[in-house]
């Protein structure tokens, strides 16, 4: 009996993932036009013209939201929500206004994780280091995202299985050059507890270069790219993750947490983790992280 649900569930999860693939193929670049028509709407018209009125802070200066981080986010929930009946969406604005909502991340619907303005600070600084993200995930597994960065117009794009790319062109992170310093983008020590705070000082050593991380979703687009060598953070929301982790993965990369698994997006990992251009370095800056 217990052999026969088995092989039930296993059925039905087979027929889902084939019903999402069929989804994908067909409305994959659907899903990226909705991107692209929420950054146009009500993302862009804002950036270098906010008004005081249209920034708040969440959880203190260093926590933004504007009328472009809700707006967009609003858009995209309908958007999404019509292109595949039956999802639900996890986002950044509508977690912090309902905290309970995030728990979609571990039912069986299909989910989008969805960060509008992934960079907020910057955006609001008037720079152009921000992006928009989306990814596609069910019961846990990520299986496709979205990266666009409005400013110089470029889309990143992941479906699990089927590689990554950047405006078409096949996106390979390859592997950092021997003898060269690692340049790996952090967390910034004081964001976070003390424990952390420890672990990430390992990677102040000779033979890595730490530096700040800007908007997350970028700093994987870069680790993707082969332009960043790794990832340390220090925080896990799925909205900041979920779209750069497939996006590395599949480009060929690895992520690791200190507990030596990959990263899960329904939560409860062992932090700080790590992204990297490939395994062997994702498992050389963990070990620098749990040195401390």
């Amino acid at each position: 009996m217990i052999e026969d649900l088995k092989d039930n569930e296993d059925l039905k999860d087979k027929e889902d993932r084939a019903t999402i693939d069929e989804f994908l193929a067909r409305h994959s670049a659907d899903v990226e036009e909705s991107v692209r028509r929420a950054a146009a709407a009500e993302i862009m018209p804002r950036f270098r013209r906010l008004a005081a009125h249209e920034i708040d802070q969440k959880a203190g200066p260093h926590d933004l939201v504007t009328d472009a981080d809700r707006n967009a986010e609003l858009y995209l929930t309908e958007a999404l929500g019509a292109l595949l009946p039956g999802s639900v969406v996890v986002g950044e604005e509508a977690v912090h206004a309902n905290p309970v909502s995030y728990e979609a991340i571990r039912a069986d619907a299909p989910v989008w994780i969805v960060d509008p303005v992934d960079g907020t600070r910057q955006f609001v600084r008037g720079e152009p280091g921000f992006c928009t993200l989306v990814a596609l995930a069910r019961r846990g597994v990520l299986l496709a995202s979205w990266t666009y960065a409005p400013v110089p117009d470029q889309m990143a794009t992941a479906v699990r299985g089927q590689g990554a790319f950047l405006d078409g062109e096949r996106l390979t992170a390859g592997a950092p050059e021997p003898g060269r310093e690692l340049r790996v983008a952090t967390s910034h020590p004081d964001y976070t507890t003390e424990e952390q705070k420890q672990a990430l000082r390992g990677l102040w050593t000779k033979g890595v270069a730490p530096r700040a991380c800007g908007s997350a979703g970028l700093e994987y687009l870069a680790v993707a790219r082969g332009e960043s060598d790794a990832t340390a953070f220090s925080w896990e929301a799925a909205w900041d993750h979920a779209a750069g982790l497939l996006l590395v993965e599949e480009a060929g990369g690895a992520h690791l947490t200190r507990a030596g698994e990959p990263f899960r997006i329904t939560g409860h990992n062992a932090l700080p983790f790590t992204a990297a251009r490939d395994a062997a370095t994702a498992r050389r800056v963990m070990q620098l992280l749990r040195a401390q």
